[in-house]
């Protein structure tokens, strides 16, 4: 896997960001995600899932608890997307409201071992060693724990008059291209709408147990999720998978000419797939590689 070394830093603009508020805005993120909200304090982040009823993933999100909002980082191009699907979910007494602040704010993400030094240098020493997704405000900038990868890191949130890319370059840090960010979110294993997070498979398949809380009530999807954990019902998982050819995403993964599973993304010599709960995981032998486990996927419950 390829080690980030220094501090890198990656523009996430292209992800959606939407803001969520009014007084029901955390019992409505609660009742609507995978993860737990009606708990959480400003300051705090968590990761989430959003779903279909039939808990088909629709997006792997970032959620920022402020004062008055919840800031909610999703993947490019599915911003509209989700911002219908929670509106249907809003009935007349819920006092709730969206709104799309993509084109007034931009993200950026920063990556490395010396991310730290980064952000000690923009005044959010106190950020360091504290759990994920707990973010402050120094100077106009959201500067929140954890960099969307399994990489240590950071994510900046601001208002685009803020000239991030040149601060961060006068820091030290390096920008990385859409081609680099690919590349390490494969090697770790992130999966992303379009390729590993589609209506065929559900957030236990895609490897996203750290994101869903198990001790609360309700939401939408709950009733499939908890069904798949208490049958054992998950039929497939993502791995990681050391390539011995070249191959496309859509190829068949076989063993002794049985399909096991399939290539969602490929980057060089390695790629993700979706293997048969059967077949087996870490360590398995296929026609295509060796099937190997990833830092950025879970398979156990974290809570």
């Amino acid at each position: 896997m390829t080690q980030v070394e220094g501090a890198v830093f990656y523009d996430r603009s292209s992800w959606g960001r939407i803001q969520v508020s009014d007084a029901d805005r955390l019992n409505f993120l609660h009742n609507q995600s995978t993860n737990t909200f009606n708990l959480r304090k400003p300051g705090e982040g968590c990761d989430t899932v959003f779903v279909t009823s039939t808990a088909r993933t629709i997006d792997l999100a970032t959620a920022y608890i402020l004062e008055d909002s919840v800031i909610l980082l999703v993947s490019p191009g599915l911003t509209e997307k989700l911002m219908k699907f929670l509106d249907r979910y809003i009935f007349f007494a819920d006092k709730v409201k969206l709104a799309d602040i993509t084109a007034e704010t931009q993200t950026v993400s920063v990556l490395g071992s010396k991310s730290h030094d980064i952000v000690k240098e923009l005044g959010a020493a106190e950020l360091i060693a504290q759990p994920y997704g707990t973010h402050c405000l120094v100077d106009g900038i959201r500067i929140a724990v954890g960099s969307g990868l399994a990489t240590e890191g950071y994510t900046l949130i601001s208002d685009r008059a803020i000239d991030l890319t040149s601060k961060l370059k006068d820091l030290g840090a390096t920008e990385i291209d859409d081609q680099a960010w690919n590349q390490l979110r494969v090697e770790q294993g992130r999966p992303m709408p379009g390729t590993e997070l589609t209506d065929d498979y559900n957030p236990l398949e895609a490897g996203l147990w750290h994101t869903i809380s198990w001790n609360k009530g309700c939401y939408i999807g709950q009733e499939t999720i908890a069904r798949l954990d208490a049958y054992n019902g998950v039929k497939q998982n993502l791995w990681g998978i050391k390539l011995n050819q070249a191959v496309e995403p859509g190829t068949v993964v076989s063993i002794a000419d049985e399909k096991v599973g399939k290539i969602t993304s490929v980057v060089d010599s390695i790629g993700l797939a979706y293997i048969r709960t059967k077949a087996g995981g870490a360590g398995l032998q296929t026609d295509l590689g060796e099937i190997v486990a990833l830092p950025y996927l879970t398979r156990e419950k974290q809570n």
